[in-house]
């Protein structure tokens, strides 16, 4: 089944290391917390948390992540493991997230699909826009 759905993200917790192998070469580990803009109930029922931990390895405001999520429901939830890239200019991240293992009534759930982040309307909020295809 084919599904998409919006997440507002917010950072609780950034690290940051300059590599100074090269000019603004950083490294991050994020922490984000994550609520529902829009999204369909599924058979686990309603949404209850989202939390991701990622990874960024970039220069000068572009490179790769990678990182994983929870997502909670009230009768299961989903754990998924995410790749992307960051563009300097529009400031996008765009990538591809696959489900690993899920719990409850999504025990049997397989799913991939892409996904796209940009900046909120307020400092450390992120946009999260998913899409892709579930089977339980």
């Amino acid at each position: 089944m084919k599904r998409k759905a919006t997440y507002r993200l917010m950072v609780t917790r950034r690290e940051m290391l300059y590599v100074h192998d090269e000019f603004d070469h950083t490294l991050m580990l994020v922490e984000m917390e994550g609520e529902p803009i829009e999204y369909q109930v599924g058979v686990a029922g309603k949404f209850v948390s989202r939390r991701s931990v990622t990874f960024h390895d970039r220069v000068r405001g572009a490179g790769k992540m990678m990182g994983y999520a929870v997502t909670h429901f009230e009768e299961g939830s989903i754990y998924s493991k995410y790749e992307g890239e960051r563009d300097q200019e529009s400031k996008l991240t765009k990538g591809t997230w696959t489900i690993y293992r899920g719990i409850g009534k999504l025990a049997t759930i397989k799913g991939s699909g892409t996904f796209t982040v940009k900046p909120g309307t307020q400092d450390r909020e992120y946009i999260l826009e998913l899409e892709g295809d579930y089977e339980l």
